[in-house]
């Protein structure tokens, strides 16, 4: 889809330096039966470039493609109506250029708007103690947390403050699914105070592009999806259903950056040998969930009861399993992960993740 786009904006500009080179007697148009000023040649010149500079844009995937696609669209369309007879069907290709410049608009703003929601949640963290961790910060946990905080690597190590992270990602959308969606993810973590904010983008087909963000901060959670960042489709937020179920999902994520277990806003209770319930407060915000561990104290699962959707009257078995656990920045983490859901007509296996990368304690968000 976007090789025609792109085959299209060029054609199309093509198509307005024939008005130029009409205007100044280079070569025959016969597009256009009516002559064409020297001066109104200019302003074909001057729709041809701006086509152009899109074309380039959109080649490069730069985020400004949407206004020089509106100003080309705007000189073009003056043009056509001015020969109106001859060159009506290229309002055509314009529509369809100005379409996707809109969606291109809506999906910088998007972006913008997630950039300024995490310099806000970065600027507003408190940097953690840098000593390093020991083995009496774990004593007050239960053995088996401790076991697992031991295997992973951080003792000895400083505290994570924030994380950055990406992801690759499978979705199923709804039970009945059966192929998967694939997407990218990005995601930054605060741990004083608990906040994340996580976007993500994929192609329910190759022309319906779908982004989301979610987010927790000060105990609030909020989930937004988008068609073609334009359309909204879920917008989620001030309801204690969500933040009950962010809130927790925030819980099941600290595997990625397992220091945060020793959180003040966590209470830890021994369930057996192998797991232990964790409970998070924030404000008037609470969410609990069951850490379960091997024999090695290496993370297994996360379980909780969760709303799925802010409608459902209760809360449904959520579960986020490791797949492989490996080795990042000398931390042992679940890099492969599923989350499921137990409905009454089965499991539903909605989400895949692939960490692909992971940075602690970053100093401001990484230039992409």
């Amino acid at each position: 889809m976007r090789i025609v786009l792109i085959l299209l904006i060029g054609i199309h500009g093509v198509i307005h330096l024939f008005g130029f080179l009409k205007a100044f007697s280079i070569v025959e148009f016969n597009a256009i039966s009516s002559p064409i000023p020297k001066t109104t040649g200019i302003i074909w010149l001057l729709s041809f470039l701006l086509f152009i500079i899109t074309l380039i844009l959109s080649i490069s995937n730069a985020g400004y493609f949407w206004l020089s696609g509106f100003l080309a669209v705007l000189i073009s369309q003056g043009l056509i109506f001015s020969h109106w007879s001859d060159a009506k069907f290229g309002t055509i290709p314009n529509l369809i250029i100005l379409l996707m410049a809109i969606v291109s608009y809506a999906t910088f703003s998007f972006k913008n708007k997630i950039s300024e929601e995490r310099v806000k949640m970065l600027k507003n963290a408190t940097i953690i103690n840098q000593k390093a961790i020991t083995q009496n910060d774990l004593i007050n946990l239960p053995p088996v947390v401790q076991k697992w905080l031991t295997s992973s690597g951080i003792l000895d190590k400083e505290p994570v403050s924030n994380v950055y992270l990406t992801q690759d990602i499978q979705l199923k959308m709804t039970p009945e699914q059966k192929d998967w969606n694939p997407g990218a993810a990005e995601q930054y973590f605060t741990v004083q105070p608990p906040a994340f904010n996580w976007s993500i983008h994929t192609q329910m087909n190759p022309i319906l592009g779908v982004v989301g963000r979610d987010k927790l901060e000060n105990g609030q959670g909020e989930m937004t999806i988008k068609l073609m960042s334009l359309i909204s489709v879920a917008n989620a937020k001030q309801n204690e259903k969500v933040n009950e179920a962010t809130l927790q999902r925030y819980l099941a994520e600290i595997i990625w950056f397992p220091s945060a277990a020793l959180s003040s806003n966590i209470t830890w209770e021994p369930i057996d040998d192998q797991a232990a319930k964790a409970t998070m407060r924030i404000g008037k915000t609470t969410g609990s969930g069951t850490f379960h561990f091997d024999q090695n104290g290496q993370f297994l699962k996360f379980t909780a009861m969760r709303y799925k959707d802010a409608k459902d009257p209760k809360p449904t078995l959520w579960t986020a399993s490791a797949l492989k656990t490996a080795e990042r920045n000398g931390v042992k983490i679940p890099v492969e992960l599923k989350a499921d859901w137990k409905l009454a007509s089965g499991q539903w296996t909605w989400l895949k993740i692939s960490i692909k990368d992971i940075r602690y304690n970053v100093e401001k968000m990484p230039v992409k």
